[in-house]
Order: structure tokens, then sequence, then C-alpha cells
């Protein structure tokens, strides 16, 4: 069905760097998967009934704005050729695909008045055809293709979407609960939130970094509480399923051992990861976030922070909803006091609120900015989240991949990425005790990488976006993958603890 690379070294066993890998067994009950999302794989973006959302907006609208001008408008066209896809994750042996909902191929204009029974039947042959083959979906409510009727509502800026995206979940609980025992609500609110509303980088391309990261925050958490506790209330009893939200992170490391530089990366900390899961897991944003961005409001002359208040109401309505900890992570940058930063007072803007330097190793390996082959940082990060927020008893990686911008089918950078990863991941698991049970992998599928096109490759699986087929060829971290997973080993031979 697809042509293999040949792979003759086991290249787990010595990286390229020489590098020594865990010789210990992945425990019993951790489980492997890969991952996509709908607009990145689906294609399909105006049939049978489909709406149309944020980014098929955006990509026609400011074509400019996206890599060669590419738009994900067939994608890898797994819309067509899903058989195709979970073929390739039942040879490769994934025990969970990770996978999302287009919210506008089952509510083209958003709301649950207008169902489009295409869109349901779609996914819900996938979520069947997953189940006949012992995968378990891993299904992710929104993966940032919100239905562009809300997006000319205000999108995550108005608390509005909160409401229509908890009917949407009660809708999915209710349409697929029956083959999904884990979902997730959310991806990435950060990057939603920073890119989408702060900076403009990503769709809708707003640039309101003073204040609409702070409320797009606030909104994401909100919907995704009330989506978990619809799922607690109304279906938890019969499904026996579990909610959690993704957030992502790279890891903040003190540029030196001098306090202001440590507190410099619990800021970026706080202020990255934190300001979305704090609120789940402690209660209420942190409070480095709260004084620093009140105090800069202040000195701006305004009458009140730029940072939502949480009502105690609120504080405990969104507190401990999720079921376990979902992580995100690509790599890792220093965090460096900045003098005077915190002092000047210039146009309200969110990175001005963090206020410190950041910077990378220029000898760590990298291909793309935001991934960089750092394993120590990935367990520094793993440590930092099962001990800096309550309640946290599992941590699952829902995603983790390396980057090339050019097509390479023996990709051996990936497959020396992932080792390390991975056997920074056990070392986390069995030495500092941090109860870490899966990993999944991105991607599954070389896809569209928002305004980077197809220029970015994240794929085990390369894909032919010049071929009308999409023709798919594994890569040879794809036969490297599919023997850890069999072998449930990093190396030739491990011991058991």
């Amino acid at each position: 069905m697809w042509k293999f690379v040949a792979f003759v070294a086991f290249i787990a066993s010595v990286t390229c760097e020489d590098v020594a890998l865990s010789n210990r067994y992945f425990p019993d009950n951790f489980k492997f998967g890969a991952a996509t999302a709908s607009y990145q794989i689906e294609g399909a973006w105006d049939e049978d009934g489909k709406g149309e959302q944020l980014w098929d907006w955006y990509t026609h609208t400011y074509p400019d704005k996206i890599r060669n001008e590419n738009n994900g408008d067939i994608a890898c066209d797994s819309y067509h050729k899903w058989r195709e896809d979970i073929e390739l994750l039942k040879e490769l042996g994934v025990n969970h695909y990770r996978l999302s909902l287009s919210w506008s191929r089952i509510l083209p204009n958003g709301t649950v008045y207008n169902i489009n029974q295409n869109g349901v039947n779609y996914y819900t042959k996938i979520l069947e055809t997953l189940r006949a083959n012992n995968i378990e979906p891993l299904v992710t409510l929104y993966h940032w293709d919100l239905p562009v009727v809300f997006h000319e509502m205000g999108g995550w800026l108005n608390p509005k979407i909160a409401d229509y995206f908890a009917d949407f979940a009660r809708l999915s609980f209710q349409l697929f609960g029956r083959y999904v025992k884990t979902w997730i609500t959310i991806n990435e609110p950060q990057t939603t939130c920073v890119q989408g509303y702060g900076t403009g980088g990503k769709a809708p391309g707003y640039v309101h970094s003073g204040d609409g990261v702070y409320q797009c925050a606030y909104t994401n958490i909100l919907a995704h509480a009330k989506a978990y506790h619809i799922y607690d209330e109304e279906f938890r009893a019969t499904q026996n399923g579990r909610v959690s939200i993704v957030l992502d992170s790279a890891w903040a490391e003190p540029g030196s051992s001098e306090l202001e530089d440590e507190e410099a990366a619990r800021t970026a900390m706080a202020f990255s990861m934190g300001l979305y899961a704090n609120p789940i897991y402690n209660g209420n944003w942190p409070q480095v976030v709260i004084d620093r961005v009140g105090n800069r409001s202040l000195n701006e002359g305004l009458p009140r922070s730029r940072l939502p208040q949480l009502t105690p109401e609120e504080i405990e309505y969104i507190k401990d909803t999720s079921d376990f900890f979902c992580l995100n992570t690509y790599g890792t940058y220093y965090a460096q006091y900045q003098n005077g930063v915190n002092e000047s007072i210039g146009d309200p803007n969110y990175y001005s609120d963090i206020g410190i330097h950041t910077y990378s190793d220029p000898e760590w390996e990298a291909v793309i900015d935001w991934v960089s082959l750092v394993p120590w940082g990935f367990r520094s990060l793993l440590n930092f989240v099962w001990t800096e927020y309550d309640g946290v008893e599992e941590i699952v990686v829902t995603e983790n991949g390396w980057a090339d911008v050019e097509t390479i089918l023996e990709d051996t950078q990936r497959i020396n990425y992932v080792s390390q990863y991975l056997s920074a991941l056990l070392d986390a698991y069995y030495e500092d005790g941090v109860n870490v049970t899966g990993y999944t992998v991105w991607s599954l599928l070389d896809n569209f990488e928002w305004t980077n096109g197809y220029t970015q490759k994240l794929g085990i699986v390369h894909v032919d976006f010049d071929d009308e087929e999409r023709r798919r060829t594994p890569k040879s971290s794809y036969s490297w993958y599919k023997r850890v997973l069999a072998n449930r080993c990093l190396v030739e031979e491990c011991v058991r603890e």
C-alpha cells in the first residue's frame, strides 16, 4: 500500500550524537499515539454541507499572510482518505489517535439548531473504525477552527462564545460519547490568545496585545469549564469517560543562578502556561500575573486592570475541571531579568507585562525557531507541571515532534529528537516520580502548518502535496516509531525496574 523507506540501523541504540538513551522499558500502562487536527489534514473545506470557519476565511481573505499563499482547502485530503490514514495507524501499532472535530463541519453556522448529518456521519465512521482496530480516539473539540459566524461576533474576545462552545460540546458528547472515552475541550489556548488576539501572527490576526490576550484567556477557560461541567453532570455516569484541556509551553530555564533570573523564569512560566493552568488546577490567575498586569494598568492611567477579574464564583466553577494534564511542548529557552523594563510604561503590551529577556542557546539543534532538541528542558517541564499544579495525578504528552523544512524521508534528525525526548520522559517517570502515562507524536502526516503553509514538515508520514492523490510515504521515523512501540524500549536491550 505504501512505499516504506529502508531503514537499516536501529538508530535508537546510539544516536548521531552518541547520547546514551534510557534502557528502561516503558511502563505496562504507558500508551503511544499520533496526532492530527481537522483543518490541517481534512480538506473538503466546502463539501457536504460544511460551513466556513476561521481559517477558511483567513487564508482566502489574506493569502499573503500564509507562506506561498497556501491554504487547507485540500490539505492531506483526509476527508476522502481517512481509511488510508487509519491503516497507517493500525500498521504503526499505536494505542491512541488524537484527532479533532471540525465544529463547522458538524454545525455549519455554529449553532446546534442546524446539524449537518454528513459531518456527523464522517466522524462516526472514523470513530467506529478506530474502535474496530483497537485504537482509542482522543478527541479534541476545538483545534482553532472557529465557525466564521462567531469570528464576526468578536471571536474569543466575546464571552458569549463560551456558551456556544458549551452547546457544541454537549452535542458532541451526545453524538460520539459511545466511542470516545477521552475528550479534550480546547487545544493550546495560549497560542490562540497570544498569536491570534495579541500579536496578530495567526488567525484572526488581531493585534490587541494589551488586553486581547487576557480577554481571550478568560473566554477560553470559561468555555472549557462549561464543557467539563456538562460532561461531569450529564454524561460521565453513563459514558465513563474523562475530560481535559491541552496546554502548551516551552520550558523557561533561568539564564543564570541569580535570584532575579530564577524569578524571571517563573514569571515566564506563569504568563505562558500558568495563565491557563492555574485557574483550572490551583484556582484564579497566577498571583504574579495579577500583580504585574494590575500595577502596570494603574501606571498606564487605567481605572482597573487589563486582566479580567475572576469572581469567587468563577474561581470555584473553573477550579478542578480537568481529569488529567495534557501537555504539548517542543522546545526550551532561557529567561533573564531585564533591568528597567518593569518600570517602563508605554503602550499596553503582553510582553511588556512579562518584562523579561528570552534567548536560545545557538548550540541547540534546531531547524525552526519553536522546535529545539533540549531533552533536559522537557524533563524539567514535566517536573514543573507535576509539582506546580494541585491535583495533577497524571500527565499525557499530547503533542511533541520535530520539524524539517525540506522533504526528508530518511529523517534521522526526527528520530534523534523523539528518542531523546522519550528518554527524558522515562527519566522523569522512573527517577523523578512523575506519572506521565502517554506520548503522542506530532504528527502522523505532514500537513498544513498554519501560517507556515506546507513549508514545515512534522509528519512521520510524507504527503506529496503536488500529487492530486496526496500520496502518503512513511518516513524512516515511522518504521523506527513502530519498532519502539512494539518493543516498548528505546535501545536494543532494556531492563525491568
